[in-house]
């Protein structure tokens, strides 16, 4: 900086070059000043990408109903539609929190006192001459610290990015399995290998890329987060290195990102795989109609004891057919209105809302 300001003929505030700075007065400015950029202008469109994907395909596939999987066993149905907007739903509201953060930076000189000022200039109000100049750049001003700043933005941001990240590695997971159950079927991309050694695989390689580098980022970020918490006493150099992994993280968790975008963009829902999965699993209507027969109960109409234990006697480790569950509501002890419902459903109307909770 010295000869910079030399080349441009201004020897004469040489002198000023580092005045009364402690490192970290440089530091803790540029580094905000990075993360701000690097959060605002590239990860953040990055993971809008991601949401709008998300939002996209839940409106179109809002009404296509699918076997819900809770435990992994046949459960109440849902829309893929619904399944996919829940997934925008989390990363929109973090996204939130995310956009919203703040980056501090100090400007207090060797353990946060102004000492050194004050030596120079008693008569200079330094702490609203470091604000003017940190707020300027569009940061925050941390007023009160050691000779660090203290990192507790950092340590919101990252933990706040990290939750993103796990949503994302849900969804990578999620849409594996759907995959790995036909639910969805891999677009083929022109030129591409699907498999090194079985030519009719397609392998679903974005996904799977990105739950490893969201892996990788989560366990950059966590270190990140629990190393930068703590400086002992008025200052240590455990932040130094640490800090220079946070392009890593991001690093990893915006390849993770570009992945996620590409591989939501390569797939296609087979309906017919869903309808064909729900009309092999009427059971799933015993729920309905225990329920039904507790409203009948209640309203006067039916005075069948226990109807969970009934429907658990007819469905429990059973397959129950349309059939057999249409024969066996129309021996029920219900009023004729509710009897009718209960004959109309079947698994794949059986969604609830589902379709406009997605749209």
């Amino acid at each position: 900086m010295r000869d910079r300001l030399s080349a441009l003929g201004l020897d004469a505030i040489a002198e000023l070059t580092h005045f009364a700075c402690t490192s970290e007065d440089v530091n803790s400015v540029s580094y905000a000043l990075t993360v701000k950029r690097a959060v605002e202008n590239v990860w953040l469109p990055a993971l809008d990408a991601v949401i709008a994907k998300l939002r996209a395909a839940a409106v179109e596939h809002a009404d296509a109903a699918m076997l819900s999987r809770t435990h992994g066993q046949p459960a109440t149905p849902s829309t893929m539609g619904k399944e996919l907007a829940v997934f925008a739903w989390r990363l929109e509201r973090v996204r939130t929190q995310i956009a919203a953060s703040d980056y501090l930076a100090k400007f207090s000189g060797a353990t946060g006192t102004w000492s050194a000022h004050l030596s120079a200039d008693p008569d200079a109000d330094w702490p609203t001459i470091a604000r003017e100049y940190v707020e300027g750049l569009g940061l925050g001003f941390n007023i009160l610290t050691t000779q660090i700043e203290s990192h507790d933005w950092q340590v919101e941001l990252y933990d706040r990015v990290r939750h993103a990240g796990g949503i994302l590695h849900n969804l990578a997971t999620d849409i594996w399995t759907y995959i790995s159950i036909g639910y969805f079927t891999q677009i083929p991309v022109a030129g591409a290998t699907g498999s090194s050694t079985m030519p009719h695989k397609i392998n679903p390689i974005r996904f799977e890329n990105a739950e490893a580098n969201l892996e990788l980022s989560a366990a950059l970020l966590g270190s990140l987060s629990q190393t930068l918490v703590t400086s002992r006493m008025q200052r240590d150099l455990t932040d130094s290195t640490t800090q220079r992994n946070i392009g890593v993280a991001f690093g990893h968790s915006l390849l993770a990102l570009d992945n996620l975008r590409r591989g939501l963009g390569e797939i296609s829902l087979a309906r017919d795989v869903l309808l064909d999965d729900l009309d092999h699993n009427w059971e799933v209507l015993a729920e309905a109609i225990q329920t039904v027969i507790r409203a009948e109960v209640v309203a006067g109409r039916s005075s069948i004891s226990d109807p969970y234990a009934l429907l658990k006697e007819l469905t429990r480790g059973h397959r129950v057919g349309g059939a057999e569950l249409a024969s066996f509501v129309e021996g029920l002890e219900i009023g004729e209105a509710a009897k009718q419902r209960l004959l109309a459903l079947t698994p794949a109307t059986y969604t609830g809302i589902a379709e406009r909770l997605a749209k």
